[in-house]
């Protein structure tokens, strides 16, 4: 397979792989901007449950930090998986 922009991408391979990177990095790009947003929430709510009940609440609170922590990188690995493909990798 040729590199994106080669000689080989001419007409409509070269419009359909500048589509799909396009559209792959795009929806990569929000992918991971979402993923940042619920694990920093994540992270978030949870320094805070654990700050305000202290020893009592620190389980919860980590736990909901580390669900945030899971879900930011399950989104980035989608999100590279999506660019990968829009790619042609």
């Amino acid at each position: 397979m040729s590199p994106i922009g080669s000689e080989n991408d001419k007409g409509a391979t070269g419009a359909a792989k500048f589509v799909t990177s396009t559209l792959g990095n795009t929806v990569g790009g929000l992918g991971r901007t979402v993923g940042g947003v619920v694990g920093a929430g994540g992270r978030g709510l949870g320094q805070t449950i654990t700050g305000a009940t202290g020893s009592a609440g620190k389980p919860v609170g980590e736990a909901i930090e580390s669900l945030g922590n899971g879900v930011e990188n399950g989104a980035n690995g989608v999100s590279k998986g999506v660019e990968d493909a829009g790619k042609w990798k």
